[in-house]
């Protein structure tokens, strides 16, 4: 069995692997404390893959806080590249395979067309900017690598834009929300059991991957979902991206094509509106 060990363990998608590790009955999998696990903290990592020997190491840590990033792009940086590169170099040492959560703000989202794997890159903000830094690092150290660009992330755990929708349904009767943007809402345990069914399946098809829910949808009518599915009574009104200005600049169009995926992994994809009915079932019991 494949010795895996897991940075970011603590977040969103580090829990929902652990859940779905717990479900499949996974023992070689090893949640490291990010006390231990600085991905900035190179002898750390050092005695870490020399304990370990991992087969496999899952990269969830990064800094996800997209308007602050503007503010601290060397902060973003340092952790969204620079942690990237030392991890790989040691995946490379240690003939580790890598995998790498990236995102859809690689791109400038100004098409209208879903976005392959092959398009061009064009971050619009320092997140984007730092995330696509590190994807572009890892092909320099290793070919045993599988990048995986997600989008709209939630899930049960961590902060995301379902609970948020929840508790703010609960004490404001009404809520504006951007209809604009366009994208695909991503449950995180389905891309959490995405990233261990490669795993487990030995696939060696590396390389850059998409990986959302199926479908495709505007937050407005994500937040629309929400409500309906949860029986919420608040009231959501449609606004444009103009009118709720944010310091960094989002995609307005960041549906990405998982026919790669599909083929190369044999991957099956749950649509967007499911996913989310599973997930809120388990936050209101």
């Amino acid at each position: 069995m494949s010795t895996i060990i897991v940075f970011g363990a603590s977040g969103q998608l580090g829990q929902c692997l652990l859940r779905v590790a717990q479900e499949r009955n996974l023992t070689s999998i090893h949640f490291l404390p990010e006390a231990e696990a600085d991905i900035l903290n190179i002898p750390a990592l050092e005695k870490l893959f020399a304990a370990y020997q991992p087969d496999y190491c899952i990269n969830c840590a990064a800094y996800t806080a997209v308007d602050k990033a503007e503010d601290e792009p060397e902060a973003a940086r340092r952790i969204n590249r620079d942690g990237v590169k030392n991890l790989v170099k040691l995946c490379q040492k240690h003939n580790t395979t890598l995998v790498h959560v990236s995102t859809d703000f690689v791109f400038a989202g100004t098409g209208y067309l879903p976005l392959s794997e092959t398009d061009e890159a064009h971050p619009v903000n320092v997140y984007g900017l730092t995330k696509l830094e590190g994807e572009q690092i890892i092909p320099v150290y290793t070919d045993k690598y599988f990048i995986l660009r997600t989008s709209w992330l939630y899930s049960e755990y961590g902060n995301n834009f379902v609970k948020t929708m929840l508790r703010l349904g609960q004490e404001k009767s009404e809520l504006k929300i951007i209809w604009d943007q366009v994208g695909t809402p991503t449950y995180a345990i389905d891309l959490a059991a995405c990233i261990l069914t490669i795993i487990q399946s030995g696939n060696q098809n590396y390389g850059i991957y998409h990986y959302s829910n199926e479908g495709v949808t505007s937050w407005y009518d994500f937040a629309k979902g929400i409500f309906e599915l949860s029986q919420s009574k608040v009231k959501a009104i449609p606004v444009r991206t103009s009118e709720y200005v944010t310091k960094a600049i989002r995609p307005s169009y960041s549906v990405m094509d998982k026919a790669k995926i599909k083929k190369n992994l044999n991957m099956e994809i749950p649509y967007w509106r499911d996913s989310l009915a599973q997930c809120l079932a388990k936050l209101i019991d």
